[in-house]
């Protein structure tokens, strides 16, 4: 294993330690609204700064970037990309849907990557050129070939109500030509389940980079393909991403594509 992502992992199952605590005590967990829709508990805070700690620890000169904490450490070519717990609002109800994202960008570009499902206890690790595994063994996507056949995981853009009208538009494009839909709820997971086959492909729109990061690699690692709506590959930049088996993803794009209001709907969320 890369040495750097030694040091995710560590990170990852920290904070795992921390969120499979906070479960047994949801009762008393603070909770905070940010925004529409969107919760912070003290979980995600306590398991972030779990995270921080071991990185900078091993790697003091590393910049990272963190849902809930923002920017640490100086501007380099080193950029840790943290999701202390994707699916928080999974987490306040106790269902059980929810994940640690850690990814490292080196020059803009994501080298490692954990994601790591503490009620499981599956850890998704990925490093560029070197594959990615489930709990050591190598995963590959799924080879399902048609869209009709396939099951399609996605989220709802809940927090953003602009976007919820061309993404319902898509929602029933996609329906109409696949074998089902799930919705589960934390896109960090979602992505591993492409990663290792359980998802056929996935798709949602108006994401952050610490929901991609991470499960945007174990795709590509597992023989996936990830890019956005358009068939480009601005899905850090935008956050809207489209992944799959290459079969399943270029199908996908084709029924993206054809969507009420068309690519523009996507284009404009940039």
């Amino acid at each position: 294993m890369h040495p750097m992502l030694n040091i995710a992992v560590r990170a990852a199952r920290r904070a795992g330690t921390v969120i499979t605590r906070g479960q047994q005590r949801l009762y008393e967990v603070t909770i905070t609204r940010k925004g529409h829709q969107d919760y912070v508990t003290q979980i995600d805070k306590d398991a972030e700064s779990a995270i921080i700690d071991t990185l900078l620890t091993a790697y003091p000169g590393h910049q990272i970037v963190a849902e809930e904490s923002g920017t640490t450490g100086r501007d380099g070519d080193y950029v840790w990309i943290v999701d202390p717990l994707d699916g928080t609002l999974n987490f306040m109800h106790g269902y059980q849907q929810f994940a640690v994202s850690i990814a490292l960008a080196v020059r803009g570009r994501i080298e490692q990557a954990v994601v790591y499902d503490p009620v499981r206890d599956e850890l998704f690790t990925a490093s560029r050129g070197a594959g990615a595994q489930l709990n050591g063994h190598r995963l590959r996507v799924s080879k399902v070939a048609h869209l009709e056949d396939a099951l399609i995981g996605t989220g709802f853009p809940v927090r953003r109500k602009a976007h919820i009208r061309p993404y319902v538009s898509s929602l029933a494009t996609v329906l109409e030509r696949c074998a089902d839909v799930r919705r589960a709820g934390a896109a960090a997971l979602d992505l591993a389940h492409v990663a290792c086959g359980r998802l056929d492909g996935f798709w949602e729109f108006g994401l952050q980079p610490w929901d991609i990061a991470a499960g945007s690699l174990l795709v590509l690692e597992a023989g996936g393909l990830v890019g956005d709506p358009n068939g480009g590959e601005k899905h850090m930049d935008k956050g809207d991403i489209v992944a799959g088996n290459a079969k399943v993803f270029r199908q996908l794009l084709g029924a993206l594509a054809t969507r009420e209001g068309g690519r523009a709907a996507s284009s404009e969320q940039a």
